[in-house]
């Protein structure tokens, strides 16, 4: 296990809503889900960012003295580094040192199971890397082994800008091309008129583990980050009947990487074509409001700020103190307080789900000729049928059917509304 030595930095001249504090606690997290060994995490508060270091030299010879002393293999910086700067400090103090990009793309590399998934993490990898490749015919295993250099390209393969170009361009095609079978398989739920329901939420808040509870998803479920990177969507009736499809999405982060959102943006399509979105959150972190506001920010990028939002306030078995619930429902407005975990409370989740539904739903009673049988079926697929009478008139079928579907159908002159 490599041992690693953090350094948590905010730059005053810098725009920031977390205290260092959080900056340099998540940093140790996103350490940890990557497997490394931290052995200290230093906070350093900079005036503004130097270009040959980010941070001030006598700063980074009192790093150094420490990575010597506790015999440190990786210096992790939870602030982007430059090429320039990377270099800089690799030179200096004589051991790797990676950005918190790399961290981040580093754990991705190991979730990835999918083959768009792999694709997706390489994609992001060989943009982040780009701009910092100096000369022509640079050795990728040049970085070492290990953290922050692991990724799914081949390693050993000397390569210069226009053959990551190239495969950069090839990347991005492959991955139109599972963005295009994806929307085909959307169009075909939508054809059957299944709403779907996606989950959405700071990484490690429990999404799969509600998946889980509410499915037979079988989720892989973990404390550590960025367990799920693949999307996956499975059935749930709701109890009045009425189908649904819930699916799981890669978890959001704090200033997620431009990279990610972008190599991402095909999975987040997932996000994009929900009919409701359900905004998991960590009641017991109380880095809860910051959590919200970093998911509210990537939602803004996706251009998905107005759609539908119910709050999931998870892991309500994890506060001692209850009265804190209270507090935290009136701050997040159409929210449940629930434990995916134990399953306490997720009934209400499923009654908010049903009910923001049957608001979409109109009752109605109409009436068919005979001979247009093969609406009966289509009822029975489409909408809920709950009574059909076979009249001399014509067949009357009482149902619920969704806004937009009847808009769709009601320009049949053969189907008439009778209440």
């Amino acid at each position: 296990m490599e041992k690693a030595l953090l350094v948590s930095i905010q730059i005053k001249t810098d725009k920031h809503h977390w205290r260092i504090e959080d900056i340099s606690s998540e940093l140790e997290e996103l350490a940890v889900s990557a497997g490394v060994e931290v052995a200290d995490n230093i906070i350093c508060i900079c005036e503004k960012a130097t270009a040959n270091y980010l941070i001030g030299k006598g700063k980074v010879e009192e790093i150094g003295l420490i990575a010597a002393e506790e015999n440190i293999d990786t210096i992790i910086f939870s602030h982007d580094l430059s090429g320039t700067q990377q270099r800089n400090l690799e030179d200096t103090l004589g051991r790797k040192t990676i950005d918190r990009t790399q961290l981040i793309l580093d754990i991705f590399s190991r979730r990835a199971k999918s083959p768009e998934g792999k694709m997706q993490v390489e994609l992001a990898l060989l943009e982040y890397l780009l701009p910092r490749l100096t000369g022509k015919g640079v050795m990728l295993s040049r970085l070492g082994g290990g953290i922050g250099t692991r990724g799914p390209g081949e390693t050993k393969l000397e390569v210069d800008r226009r053959q990551i170009r190239r495969r950069i361009d090839k990347l991005k095609t492959d991955i139109e091309a599972f963005r295009l079978h994806r929307l085909t398989t959307h169009k075909k739920r939508r054809g059957n008129n299944l709403p779907l329901v996606a989950l959405v939420g700071y990484t490690s808040a429990g999404k799969s583990t509600l998946l889980n509870r509410l499915t037979d998803a079988g989720q892989t479920t973990s404390e550590k980050l960025f367990t799920t990177l693949d999307p996956l969507s499975k059935n749930l009736k709701l109890p009045n009947g009425q189908d649904i499809i819930i699916s799981d999405t890669v978890g959001f982060l704090h200033e997620l990487p431009h990279h990610l959102i972008e190599a991402f943006k095909a999975t987040l399509e997932e996000v994009s074509d929900a009919d409701l979105l359900i905004h998991v959150l960590d009641v017991s972190d109380q880095r809860i409001h910051q959590h919200n506001q970093a998911v509210q920010s990537v939602l803004d990028e996706l251009g998905l700020k107005d759609k539908p939002i119910l709050a999931a306030l998870n892991k309500m078995d994890l506060i001692a103190d209850r009265s804190w619930l209270e507090v935290y429902k009136n701050e997040f407005k159409d929210s449940v307080i629930l434990s995916a975990k134990s399953g306490e409370n997720v009934d209400a989740l499923i009654e908010s789900i049903q009910r923001y539904f049957s608001g979409l739903m109109l009752n109605l009673k109409i009436i068919i000729p005979h001979s247009r049988m093969e609406l009966v079926d289509f009822f029975y697929r489409q909408a809920k049928v709950d009574k059909i009478d076979y009249l001399q008139e014509g067949i009357r079928i009482s149902l619920r059917i969704s806004r937009e579907l009847f808009s769709k159908i009601s320009k049949d002159r053969d189907i008439k509304v009778i209440c």
